[in-house]
């Protein structure tokens, strides 16, 4: 599951067009910590997510996975969007 998250959160970040670096910084965090996150080597907090995803204007994303979309199905919709634009 962290894999997965950190994928979805990867591809967010992508789709948002910011850096790690870019985000950290949004986010008072280092570089390195979002590179953990997006590797599954560390978990975000509950609020660190929300913010990541306020902050790459994901929310449709926090909501397909609350509601238990898996992750495959949530990355096919991100990059289907990225695509698309």
């Amino acid at each position: 599951m962290r894999f997965e998250l950190g994928a979805i959160l990867r591809a967010v970040r992508v789709r948002a067009g910011l850096s790690q670096e870019e985000l950290a910084a949004r986010l008072n965090y280092n570089q390195s910590d979002i590179s953990k996150f997006e590797t599954g080597a560390k978990e975000p907090t509950a609020s660190t997510l929300i913010k990541w995803l306020k902050v790459t204007n994901a929310h449709e994303v926090l909501v397909a996975y609350l509601c238990g979309l898996d992750g495959i199905a949530i990355m096919q919709n991100i990059l289907g969007m990225f695509g698309a634009a």
